[in-house]
This record gives structure tokens, sequence and C-alpha cells, in this order.
């Protein structure tokens, strides 16, 4: 591993993503948009307070998964990547070098949606707003490493989307947030907590409430970067040159 090239990879898509406006909106605005229009909906209700965490957890990290997928296959398909693989650039420094930059891109939007959501939306944060910060940026970066993973198998963007059912709507649909885990079939509750959006969404539910030490919380995030490290190496494991 070179960090060098990884640098430059990094710097190279942060500069192609900074003048694609369309993405920027996508990654930074439409998350925190999407929350406020959750807290709008439950306007004078206490509803809000109680699934404003989750949504935090929900919407950075479907985004950060489908924007992070679909650039990366951009690059298998438009032939860049086989370019990039030509010169002393493994597979290994690409997809470190595009976690490193969607990576950043997740911290900010993480920055936007909890600030927004907090200061804006008037969620109520009992715990730490630090702790709170440091869950809600491991669970975009789960979405970005996912992404990462995804792209490493798709054929185009169509097949990506495919991806979501598979990777995505499981998590969602046994994280805890339509009914609470220990309320689920056993052998679904089991499944759910090898799953990690759903350790993100008991995380940044228990800051939000304080109800849990920080030690819990912490736990929970080791749990999810093991995720983000073992995505990023399967990703890079089986990275094709070029999509046909």
């Amino acid at each position: 591993m070179n960090p060098k090239r990884i640098l430059a990879t990094t710097t190279r898509v942060l500069g192609q993503i900074r003048h694609d406006h369309r993405t920027m909106a996508l990654l930074l605005v439409v998350p925190a948009l999407l929350i406020g229009l959750v807290a709008w909906i439950f306007t004078d209700t206490p509803v809000f307070g109680q699934i404003g965490p989750e949504m935090i957890a929900l919407f950075p990290f479907i985004v950060m998964f489908l924007v992070t997928s679909i650039a990366t296959l951009r690059e298998r398909r438009s032939g860049t990547l086989e370019r990039l693989l030509a010169l002393p650039l493994g597979k290994g420094e690409f997809i470190l070098g595009y976690a490193l930059a969607f990576g950043l891109l997740a911290i900010i939007q993480t920055a936007v949606a909890v600030g927004f959501a907090v200061w804006v939306c008037g969620l109520e944060v009992s715990g730490s707003l630090g702790l709170l910060f440091a869950v809600a940026i491991a669970d975009a970066l789960l979405g970005t490493s996912l992404g990462l993973l995804a792209s490493a198998f798709a054929r185009s963007e169509f097949q990506v989307v495919q991806f979501m059912p598979a990777l995505i709507f499981p998590q969602i649909l046994l994280g805890g947030i339509f009914l609470p885990r220990g309320q689920l079939p056993q052998v679904l509750e089991s499944i759910g907590d090898w799953l990690p959006l759903s350790h993100a969404i008991d995380a940044l539910s228990a800051v939000a409430h304080n109800d849990q030490a920080a030690s819990y919380i912490w736990i929970r995030i080791g749990f999810i970067a093991i995720w983000i490290i073992l995505s990023i190496v399967l990703g890079s494991i089986t990275l094709r040159r070029r999509t046909n």
C-alpha cells in the first residue's frame, strides 16, 4: 500500500464530486431534508422524538450506499479503473482511496444531518452529542463500505439497485425501526442482532435517550467498524478491472 497513491485517488474523486452539483446535493442536503420531512409530518406529537434517532441512522446510510456504489461502478464501466490499474495502482489502493474520499463526505453529511435534526427539527438528545455524532458517522461509513462492496459485484447501475433488497432492506426491516427486535420471531431477532444497522439504531437511540452506559455505545461502534473493514477488504479482493 502506497499512501501517496491512495491520497491521489482520494483527491481525484473529491475533485470529480465537487464539480457534480447534483451528487453534492444528494449527499449533503437530501438526508437532512428527509429528516426534516419526518419531523414536519409528526409536528406537535412525540413521535419524532421516538423515531428521530432511527431516521438519522436510515437516510444517510441509504444515500451513501447508493452514491458510493454507483460512482465506483462508473469507474469500471468507463474503463477508468482499467487505465488506473495499468499504472502502479493496486485494487486495494483504489478501494481505500474511494473509501477515504466518501468517508470524508460521510462525515460532512453526518454533521449536516445531525445538526439539522437537533438544532432545526428540535430532536432532543439526553446523552452526549459527541457520541451521537460518532455513531452517526460510523453508520454513514457503513453505507459507504457496503456501497463499495456492491459495486465490486454489480455490472450496471440497475444491478446496484438490485443489491438493495439483499444488503439494505433486510437491515431496515430487522433493525428495530418498525418493531422492536425483541418482539420479532426468535430467528428474525437473531439475524437482526448480527446486522450492523441494528447496532447503529440501538446506539443512536441509546444516546438520544441516555439510557445506556458509554461502553454500550462504543461496543456497537466497534461492531459496525468490523463490518466496515470486512466490506472494504472483500470489495478490494473481488473488484474487477472492467465491466463489459
